[in-house]
């Protein structure tokens, strides 16, 4: 069986560097390449490959956008990452929007070749140090939603307008409460979500996408 494969990646040496690697697998067959997200919609809409390896920072439309959006038109189409990044805003998006695997770019090319082969039967594979990470990442979501259901109806309130960089005066005149329910609300915030002040309160907020 042939595995129709589209490149995107917006370095041309990458491009020529995996063109050269699959080059020496029969069973593979490079339909084309992209250099942004963009021009990656077209190609797939034009070759209808059954594999992408897709990288995360590009011009236009990242690796993370369209990644979601070929997944969403064309289900049955892998998209594999391939990406120098390891870090929290790559990884939980890239498999939320849809990706199959993701490997990063100092993968050993036997083992991308079993990723993409794994692909093709529904199965997942992610880089070892990526695969850490996630744990880890998956791990902190979940004490922060428990720390979040800590959070009284109205301790949320007031954590939200602290994210909107308000107040405590402003925060009593929106909620109709007085400025020393507003800092006993906030003193208790800190100590649920065990941080020092009302910036790290907030950061802690938006970094886990509480209040979207």
């Amino acid at each position: 069986m042939t595995i129709k494969l589209l490149l995107v990646d917006d370095h041309f040496i990458v491009i020529n560097g995996l063109k050269y690697f699959f080059e020496t697998h029969p069973n593979i067959q490079i339909v084309g390449h992209a250099l942004d997200g963009e021009e990656a919609l077209q190609q797939v809409r034009d070759l209808h490959p059954d594999i992408i390896l897709m990288d995360i920072k590009m011009p236009k439309i990242d690796g993370i956008e369209a990644t979601k959006r070929i997944t969403k038109e064309f289900p049955h189409i892998k998209v594999i990452m391939l990406t120098s990044f390891s870090d929290r805003e790559s990884i939980l998006p890239a498999i939320k929007a849809g990706a199959i695997g993701y490997q990063l770019k100092d993968v050993d090319p036997d083992i991308l070749m079993e990723t993409i082969v794994a692909a093709m039967d529904g199965k997942k594979s992610i880089h070892p140090e990526v695969a850490d990470k996630l744990m880890t990442l998956v791990a902190m979501e979940e004490e922060a939603e428990s720390r979040r259901h800590d959070l009284t109806l109205k301790e949320k309130e007031v954590l939200y307008h602290i994210t909107l960089g308000k107040s405590n005066k402003e925060i009593a005149a929106d909620l109709q409460i007085t400025d020393k329910t507003v800092k006993t609300h906030i003193s208790k915030i800190l100590g649920k979500l065990e941080v020092q002040d009302r910036t790290q309160a907030a950061l802690y907020a938006l970094r886990n996408n509480w209040f979207k």
